[in-house]
């Protein structure tokens, strides 16, 4: 799942959340496939915030809005000040993250084109950048430091490719009236910024539960309030001090990071692990999805990273080898959060299925983390063995 990389936060935060995130899938993991696994499913499947609006809705339409108003948040920063402001920084990981996404979608189509799965296309598009990050600082003694660099500016434009996908597709049964009135919300918050040059923070936080209750009520899924919001969100200011956006970032990253990423993984990571699971009944969704993340995120950002370069379209970093790129193209079939979080809602009338995506997906991340490990290793063993001849000779 995303971490919020435009906020200047310590080092410290993102370790943080990586280590909690694992935390919370293996705790996971275990009390679902152990005899506490009824009361895991009552507490989020029967424990009603109000009416028909379970803890486990709350926490996949309220707060992962949440995270996509961070995620939005930083995804506006990156195209105003960061590594999105011009074309030069942009085009090389746009380009590759675009391959990362359009690679996996075609093999997740080629194996699920007549099958009743296709809806779960966008499952395999997605990189989790919490697991991801926690790969990194692994290895980070190993791997160049400049390569951060490039796997968050990757993962900017992942963010924004899945936002975008999860809601043209994943909208079902539109209230046009409920959006109409989203709409008249997100109109009064653009006058706001751009006309009256409200910064208070307090209101754009109460404008958004608005927005979001009515994008909720018409049918689009909910989680794009969040991305709105942080598109209407004021980033400029006459004053010395830190304007709406820097103040909301500085708010909600604790929150997004220490909070509602821990929070999602432990909700939805409950799988179970029995040798019964019928994998045959749903083997092309089992292998569009694993053959997706594993072969098709690294083909996908290689192959349309190392084409633009050679058409002259972009240009590598010079900081960075072509070694460097597989490896990050390798880190980033690691799709686990956000592609568990796809898989609820491609599937949410099918339990079976979705357990049977989400066990994909937990095999895919164990064999994107293994191969990162492999090749890591293989390299770092080549660079010692070539030191050691030159060091004789």
């Amino acid at each position: 799942m995303r971490l919020l990389r435009t906020y200047r936060r310590p080092v410290k935060l993102e370790l943080i959340t990586s280590i909690l995130l694992i935390i919370s899938t293996i705790s996971a993991l275990l009390i679902y496939n152990s005899p506490l696994r009824s009361v895991y499913k009552h507490i989020f499947n029967d424990f009603y915030i109000t009416t028909n609006f379970s803890l486990h809705m709350f926490i996949n339409d309220f707060l992962m809005a949440v995270f996509f108003l961070v995620a939005g948040l930083e995804i506006k920063y990156e195209l105003l000040h960061g590594n999105l402001s011009s074309f030069k920084k942009a085009s090389f990981p746009v380009i590759a993250s675009i391959g990362g996404v359009i690679v996996p979608a075609i093999i997740f189509f080629i194996f699920n084109k007549n099958t009743p799965f296709l809806y779960g296309i966008c499952i395999p598009i997605s990189t989790d950048i919490a697991f991801a990050v926690g790969v990194y600082f692994i290895f980070r003694k190993k791997l160049n430091p400049n390569l951060k660099v490039f796997l968050l500016s990757l993962a900017v434009v992942d963010d924004l490719i899945s936002i975008a996908a999860i809601g043209l597709i994943y909208s079902i049964d539109i209230n046009f009236t409920y959006l109409s009135i989203a709409f008249f919300i997100l109109i009064i918050l653009f006058l706001a910024n751009n006309v009256f040059k409200i910064e208070s923070v307090t209101y754009y936080l109460i404008s958004g539960l608005c927005l979001w209750y009515f994008v909720h009520l018409s049918g689009v899924h909910s989680t794009i309030s969040g991305i709105l919001l942080s598109i209407i969100i004021p980033s400029t200011s006459s004053s010395c001090n830190l304007n709406c956006l820097e103040k909301l970032q500085r708010l909600l990253v604790p929150i997004n990071s220490i909070l509602i990423i821990p929070i999602f993984a432990f909700a939805n990571t409950g799988i179970s692990l029995s040798y019964n699971l019928d994998f045959t009944s749903a083997l092309s969704l089992s292998l569009g999805i694993i053959l997706g993340l594993c072969i098709g995120k690294p083909v996908g950002i290689m192959l349309f990273s190392f084409i633009s370069c050679f058409l002259g379209i972009t240009e590598k970093p010079y900081y960075i080898s072509w070694m460097s790129v597989f490896l990050v193209s390798l880190i980033a079939g690691i799709g686990f959060t956000m592609s568990i979080f796809i898989s609820e809602i491609a599937f949410i009338h099918d339990a079976a299925l979705i357990n049977i995506a989400k066990m994909s997906i937990l095999i895919s991340s164990i064999i994107s983390i293994l191969s990162t490990t492999i090749v890591i290793t293989l390299c770092d063993i080549f660079k010692k063995t070539t030191s050691n001849k030159s060091h004789v000779s």
